[in-house]
């Protein structure tokens, strides 16, 4: 499989696969395809990964697309202005990401809930107690509110995230939380109460602009209309 992203901040990824090939996207992902792109509705693994992936913010079934009589193309665009990231899934080398960043991805990448260990990271780290995680072989396709900055952690090193703007981490990677020191600060800074601090060693890539800060940006100026 062969693949293109273009356009962003609006982006698109294009897939060319051959004959036989299938990738798997979730609902409304799909926006042009070849004709012989053969479309099929699964649950990918049974009724307990598909409740997993309700959990862990996607829908319960997902589309399946298969290149018959030769190669096929297809098109999935994110439902948000940002950026799509490509990565090679494999044993030992898998990713957490934030909820409903999955748009599509080979058939051999399971998507399946991924539980913070720590209560208070679930509870106040910014993505909830759930979040997604991409296990399996193959490549996978995410999206990133905004734009996508990495940074490669070492063992111990650490980054203090404000809350929502982490996209996504390696597997290796640890999440806590943290209070923001002084009541003032907490109060009168804006920052909210709590950042998301994250341990490597691993790469985390974080996003400029998560749907939850756009909305509350756009939010004074409908409520004037």
């Amino acid at each position: 499989m062969e693949y293109k992203i273009i356009g962003e901040p609006l982006p698109v990824v294009i897939c060319d696969l051959n004959a036989g090939e299938a990738m798997l996207s979730e609902r409304g992902s799909m926006c042009w395809m070849t004709p012989n792109m053969k479309m099929e509705t699964t649950s990918s693994g049974g009724v307990g990964k598909a409740i997993g992936r309700m959990f862990a913010g996607e829908a319960l079934f997902q589309n399946r697309y298969t290149a018959q009589n030769g190669p096929g193309s297809i098109a999935f665009a994110s439902s948000f202005p940002g950026s799509i990231r490509a990565f090679d899934i494999t044993p030992g080398n898998e990713m957490i990401v934030q909820k409903s960043a999955y748009l599509a991805g080979e058939t051999g990448v399971v998507l399946s809930v991924h539980f913070q260990k720590k209560i208070g990271a679930g509870l106040f780290g910014g993505e909830g107690f759930i979040m997604q995680r991409l296990s399996g072989t193959g490549r996978v396709f995410i999206e990133i509110d905004g734009h996508a900055v990495e940074y490669t952690l070492q063992p111990g090193q650490q980054m203090v995230v404000d809350t929502g703007y982490l996209a996504a981490m390696d597997v290796t990677c640890s999440m806590d939380i943290v209070a923001v020191p002084g009541v003032k600060n907490m109060i009168f800074g804006g920052e909210g109460v709590f950042n998301t601090v994250i341990t490597g060693p691993g790469r985390i890539i974080l996003q400029t602009m998560p749907a939850w800060g756009f909305a509350a940006a756009v939010r004074p100026y409908m409520a004037k209309n």
